[in-house]
This record gives structure tokens, sequence and C-alpha cells, in this order.
């Protein structure tokens, strides 16, 4: 199949909203080279800056080695009191001597996986990620395609992961987008491990270290996550707060200094809490659109999402929202009701407001072989059309 036709089969269904008010949308602007803030509950994305970038994540990967912990603990194949060797390669390079971040951890000791956890979250400890990682992968290399397997599967399609710690690697990049979605994730997906992120200090071998996250300091309701520096990303934040049942999620990097990044997490935080009303769009199980099948009993099956469709828009502005149904075509029956055959993504302007799978609203059967026969005949004429009308 073309490009060409492709790109015609995917721009399924194009509408557009209407949003009241008279005044003009309102903006922020932020210091950060990249930068994304999301509404968790809807994954309203509220204001971006170059969210699809590639950027080095730093230390922000340790994110992504908790989740395959928490994954493991969750599924059974691991519990908080079992017990990881810190090996001499997760000692040198992410021990004390290396003059990096560390939990200090002894040589060749066995630590307990919920201490490994909080010296990863709360100390940033690059030798409690990489027992972590030798613990659960072997060794450190097949733990950091686990961790791009896992982001593939969690729809972080531009992430690649080299290690599990963030030193730098040239081929280990990912954006801000992606980090905002996996934040969510682990949100929404391990409550009972989330609440490591916000724990204000650790003590471990007796050196008392303070979380990371200037956020939790702050009196604005941050609970997590993570922060990042290295030459090559400048400093980085992954954050999340919660005000009166509102929780956002935001993702900095490219920041000058960690005062920087301090304040421009916080400043977009509070605005992002005062500056935008919710908006339905779509009731859970409402029909929003259709995309035609071929070979089906019916022409067409319906498409619902799996929740409320909510977004966010600017407080009082004038805001013209596009919709887009994309898929990939054609579809073919029989196709199952919950199946995902699609995406809605939402425009605000020139911000991608919301991407969200679209799932059959009902089972679609195979037609009979006269109607199998006729959209046959239709799919060969329009590749005919593409190949010599197209095409010319």
């Amino acid at each position: 199949m073309s490009h060409l036709w492709r790109f015609i089969r995917t721009l399924v269904c194009l509408f557009a909203i209407a949003t009241p008010g008279l005044a003009l949308a309102q903006s922020f602007q932020t210091s950060a080279q990249w930068a994304i803030l999301v509404d968790a509950e809807s994954e309203s994305v509220l204001f971006e800056k170059n969210a699809d970038e590639l950027m080095s994540p730093a230390s922000m990967v340790k994110v992504m080695t908790a989740e395959l912990a928490f994954k493991a603990l969750r599924e059974g194949r691991l519990t908080l009191d079992d017990t990881f060797v810190v090996s001499e390669h997760a000692w040198r390079r992410g021990g004390a001597s290396s003059g990096g971040s560390s939990m200090f951890a002894a040589l060749n000791s066995r630590v307990r996986v919920e201490d490994l956890l909080r010296g990863l979250i709360i100390q940033s400890g690059n030798d409690a990620a990489i027992a972590l990682a030798e613990g659960l992968g072997g060794t450190e290399d097949v733990f950091a395609s686990m961790m791009t397997q896992r982001a593939r599967e969690l729809g972080m399609r531009d992430t690649t992961y080299k290690n599990a710690w963030g030193r730098f690697d040239p081929q280990q990049k990912t954006t801000a987008r992606d980090l905002s979605k996996l934040a969510i994730h682990v949100i929404k997906s391990y409550p009972e491990y989330y609440k490591y992120f916000g724990e204000p200090e650790f003590t471990w071998n007796k050196i008392r270290q303070l979380n990371r996250n200037p956020l939790l300091t702050m009196n604005i309701g941050a609970d997590g996550l993570k922060t990042g520096n290295i030459e090559d990303s400048g400093f980085g934040l992954i954050g999340s707060a919660v005000e009166q049942g509102q929780r956002l999620v935001l993702v900095v990097n490219g920041l000058k200094s960690g005062r920087d990044r301090a304040e421009e997490a916080r400043k977009l935080l509070n605005w992002g809490m005062r500056a935008f009303d919710h908006r339905t769009l779509f009731a859970r199980g409402e029909p929003i659109g259709s995309v035609p099948v071929y070979g089906g009993a019916q022409r067409n099956v319906p498409l619902v999402a799996d929740n409320v469709v909510k977004v966010l828009v600017p407080r009082g502005a004038t805001e013209r929202l596009n919709g887009r149904i994309v898929y990939t075509g054609p579809i073919v029956a029989p196709v199952q009701q919950g199946d995902q055959v699609a995406r809605l993504k939402i425009y605000r302007g020139q911000t991608l407001a919301l991407d969200l799978p679209l799932r059959a609203g009902e089972t679609i059967e195979q037609g009979s072989l006269a109607q199998r026969a006729l959209d046959a005949g239709m799919e060969l004429v329009t590749g005919l059309f593409r190949k010599y009308v197209l095409k010319s």
C-alpha cells in the first residue's frame, strides 16, 4: 500500500467542537528546553514545548527501572523481602567511589528489594538501580532491553534505554511526552508502590539522605516523581501534584540549574491548576464515530472510548477543538467488540490535547460470500485507482 493511500485511508473522520468564550487563550512561557503538562485523569495535554523531540533522560530513567520492579511485585515474581546482591559492578559504577548519587550499599551485601527501591527513588542511588537491574535481568544490558520493550508496551514509541540509572549514552533517548505517559501509568497502576516517590528521606548504611525532588517541600500537593541531571540534558524533572482532586503530571528538562528546574516546575504546576476548565466531549460508551469494515456483515463498526472523553481548555477562552479518528485500513472482518481499531486525536490549536485508543463498539461477523466478493471487487477498483490515478 502506497504512503499516499495509507495517508488517505488514515484520515478517516475530522470534526470540530466549539467551546464558548470571548477572551484570547491563555499562554505560558518556560525556559525549559523540553516540557509537557498533562491532566492525569483525562490525559489531556495542557502545555507542551518540544514534547516530541529526543532528549537524554539522565536519572529520570529510574522511573522505568522502578516500573519493572513494581510489575514483578504485582505479578508475584518478586516480593519486597527478596534480596539482591550488590555486585562489584554495581558498587564500582554506582557506589560512593563513583562520585554519582548513591545509596551507599556495601560491596557483596544482600539488600532487600524494598530498601533498593527506596534507595533508587528517594536517594537516586545508581548502585540501587544497577542491583535491581542485575537482580531482575541478570545483566544490566539485558535489563535495558527489557526496559525498551516495556516502553513500547506502554506506548512510549520514541524511547530507547541503554542502562538502568541514567549514565549518558548517545542511544539512550526519550521524549517529554513519553516520560509523562510513563509517570501517569505508574501513578494509576501501582498506588501501593507509588508512595515511595513522596517519602521525604531515607537512611541506609547510617547515611541519611533527603529526597532530591524539590517540589516535595513547596506545599503544592506534590508527591513525586524523579529528578535528573547530566551535562547532555541539563536539569530535568518528572513531577506530579494534586490540588482539589485534580492531579497534574509534568516533565521539564534542559534547565541550567537545579534552582531553575524547581522554579519552572512550580510555576507550570500552579498555572495548570488555575488556568483550565474541563469539557466533557463524549460520555462513556457513547459512539464517537465509525470506520468501514472489509468483508463484514455490516459495512461499518462504531467506535467507543474506554472512559468518558474529557479535555481541558483555557479558562474563559475561545477555543476550537479539532478531532481526528485515525486508523490503518482496511479493517478486515471479523471484528470483536472491544478490539482496539483506531485512535482519537483531539487538537487544541497546534497542541495534541488528547490521544486515546478507540475500540469496536460491537462485534462485526464475517459477511456472506456475496458480500465478501463485493468488497473484494471494490478493493480491486480502489487498487486500480491508486495505481493509475494517484500515481499519475
